[in-house]
């Protein structure tokens, strides 16, 4: 099955509103990324066993580990929970960043030092959220130089 396919396949396996708010994000996201790699990842680790909930991943960078490693991963990332949604932004390197800048803009969410994890799209200030992916893109984009 085609990354596409599996993206489609697992939007549509969400209940709504949580179908309808995740193809939204989709769309958008892909917007900001046109040309970005689309990745799906199922949540299961090398034996089959599920560690964590599926997630779309947007464009790519290189995360570099302390030990001299280095592994591609997506800069964006969406994921449905037991609640709501979550954003994931990678490759921050301050993690203060998205609490301190958007944790009391958003609207009602939680804000990690790279997650960003809402009930509803009516509970956050979209124009807020396109801003701290934009910030979160250009952070990974300027260290993939």
């Amino acid at each position: 099955m085609k990354i596409e396919e599996q993206i489609k396949a697992y939007i549509e396996s969400q209940d709504e509103p949580k179908r309808s708010e995740m193809q939204t994000l989709h769309q958008h996201i892909v917007q900001m990324l046109p040309k970005g790699k689309l990745w799906f990842l199922d949540g299961k680790d090398d034996t089959g066993r599920v560690v964590t909930n599926p997630s779309i991943g947007y464009g790519e960078f290189i995360i570099h580990y302390k030990n001299g490693s280095t592994k591609e991963f997506y800069q964006i990332g969406i994921s449905g929970n037991t609640t709501g949604v979550s954003v994931y932004i990678m490759g921050l390197e301050d993690k203060k960043y998205l609490p301190q800048n958007f944790g009391k803009t958003i609207g009602k969410a939680s804000v990690t030092g790279y997650c960003i994890k809402f009930k509803t799209l009516k509970d956050i200030n979209m124009n807020k959220l396109e801003e701290a992916i934009r910030y979160g893109i250009e952070q990974t984009n300027s260290e993939n130089k």
